[in-house]
């Protein structure tokens, strides 16, 4: 359980919902969760995810054979180009999968400089990660030369792989680095470019030419290596000497694919170049940019657009899947959510649409909320949380600043857990959640109330490029009764970190019951009816 210290205490609240759409994460900032998201996932999910990226490579390698395999000497540029655009299929896998690859997880250099993660966790994070990857390389590999692929096109598969792993271990030590420095270059600035945007499609064809260019080009991919040498190796040494005969080449001609020049005049320079290029180069390169703008990593700080999907837990304490939001939607599409779809628009209503418009938070915020500090005990919470009839509280320091939320969840968790566990979580610091949905007291509430109703890629189910995903036609109403949104029904009102208030859906209510008389014969529009 992550413990509460004085030095987060000071920091701002991050905003992770209700924010202006030029707030959300930047390229930079997406990069550096990114980074320090891989150094810290559990260790056997990391070996777990390395394994299958070392297999999508390797699997990437066999493609490019395939294609560039027969193909007329005439045509040199464009045979390795279509090899290139083949083997991109390797690092889509990669991204759109999720697997861990060590020339893209060297961006994790990013939270390194940012000092999220120890000189010991950036280091463990790459050695099992490249073992992973070495691990997924050989498993094909083995595959490949149990299926007999190097017989095809009457062997001249094979003869193709065995001029390529041999290429490759003839670069002096200068040249191969330099290789590999561009290669991850590259690399790392197309993994950089998929972080403008969601759609997998869109993030597979942003990956297509930064992979083409390297490939087609001669530049050295360390991971790729681990399987396309060991695959020239394999073929010399365990293929007898007829396959040679009969392709009407010496074997000795091939005899200096060993592992020891693999290693040395191949592997070791290629790999530090990866690194220069992926995590000196644009990792750190643009760390150093960012660092020289401390505005907007204010800004960064205090405002992380919730658009990835992942799950994150309400004040309320229910764990839900934040599904992506887009809080600046049309005043035509706020007006619809907010106010009763009727046959017909009055001059009231648009009166009454008008008002709410106008509504900010602070007018609903309860400006006196019960709070909580971090040394009250868990029993303290259960009483203030009995006596009020609320389901969670701020948790607030000496100077009104924010500093968590605990929910009835939280408290009666830990106390189940008191059969199981050795010791109890007494303080309200121990059990408190850190990571809070907050809003301005500026924010208004057509936008709250959006934000917390609507679930707007149930209501319209399209990518980003554009494509409809659901599965049949559905009319606007039928989607819009589906498209309830998972996220809390209480935020608390923060202002430079400080507490506000707290707005409550049940504030949102109370204002609907006002303006919206219930008392009509469910024809003319209530506020028309209240009128007449």
């Amino acid at each position: 359980m992550k413990q509460f210290d004085a030095h987060e205490a000071t920091r701002p609240v991050s905003h992770l919902a209700i924010v202006d759409s030029s707030a959300a994460m930047s390229p930079f900032e997406k990069a550096a969760e990114y980074g320090h998201a891989k150094v810290t996932k559990h260790i056997a999910q990391s070996f777990g995810l390395s394994v299958f990226a070392g297999a999508f490579i390797a699997l990437a390698f066999v493609f490019y054979l395939t294609v560039t395999t027969g193909a007329a000497p005439g045509s040199w540029g464009l045979v390795r180009f279509s090899g290139g655009i083949a083997f991109s299929l390797g690092l889509i896998l990669v991204v759109v999968l999720g697997g861990e690859l060590f020339t893209s997880t060297v961006l994790s250099a990013i939270a390194w400089a940012q000092k999220r993660v120890t000189t010991k966790q950036l280091l463990g994070c790459w050695t099992r990660v490249y073992l992973g990857n070495l691990c997924g390389a050989m498993l094909i590999l083995l595959l490949v030369m149990m299926s007999k692929m190097y017989d095809l096109n009457g062997s001249a598969w094979g003869l193709n792989a065995l001029h390529v792993a041999q290429h490759k271990i003839h670069h002096d030590w200068s040249q191969a680095f330099a290789l590999g420095t561009l290669c991850n270059l590259l690399v790392c600035l197309g993994v950089w470019m998929t972080f403008s945007c969601k759609d997998a499609l869109a993030k597979s064809i942003l990956l297509i030419l930064p992979v083409a260019m390297f490939v087609s080009s001669g530049f050295e991919h360390s991971i790729a290596n681990l399987f396309m040498v060991p695959l020239g190796i394999s073929i010399e040494h365990f293929i007898g000497s007829e396959y040679f005969m009969a392709l009407g080449v010496v074997p000795q001609a091939f005899a200096d694919l060993t592992i020891s020049n693999f290693i040395v005049h191949n592997l070791i320079p290629v790999t530090l170049g990866n690194i220069v290029g992926g995590a000196v180069f644009v990792g750190l390169g643009y760390f150093w940019i960012n660092d020289r703008n401390p505005s907007s990593n204010h800004v960064a700080q205090l405002h992380i657009s919730p658009i990835e999907q992942g799950h994150t837990r309400q004040h309320d304490g229910t764990n839900v899947q934040q599904q992506p939001q887009h809080l600046s939607a049309s005043a035509q599409f706020q007006s619809s959510t907010i106010t009763s779809t009727h046959s017909h628009s009055s001059h009231k209503d648009l009166t009454m649409k008008t008002k709410i418009d106008k509504l900010i938070v602070s007018e609903l915020m309860d400006t006196n909320p019960g709070t909580l500090n971090v040394d009250n005990t868990i029993y303290q919470a259960l009483d203030l949380l009995a006596a009020q009839s609320i389901r969670s509280a701020p948790v607030v320091d000496q100077n009104n600043m924010l500093l968590g939320f605990v929910s009835e969840q939280d408290l009666l968790r830990s106390l189940w857990s008191e059969e199981f566990a050795a010791s109890l979580p007494t303080t309200v610091k121990e059990v408190m959640q850190t990571k809070m949905l907050t809003v301005a007291p500026t924010e208004k509430v057509a936008q709250l109330l959006e934000f917390m109703v609507v679930d707007k890629k149930k209501l319209f189910p399209v990518t980003d490029s554009g494509m409809y995903i659901s599965g049949g036609y559905q009319s606007y109403e039928e989607r819009l009764r589906e498209a309830s949104a998972a996220v809390p029904s209480v935020y608390p009102v923060v202002e430079n970190g400080r507490l506000c208030g707290v707005i409550r859906r049940e504030s949102l209510m109370q204002m609907f019951a006002k303006l919206y008389h219930p008392q009509h014969d469910g024809n003319a529009h209530p506020v028309e009816q209240s009128v007449a």
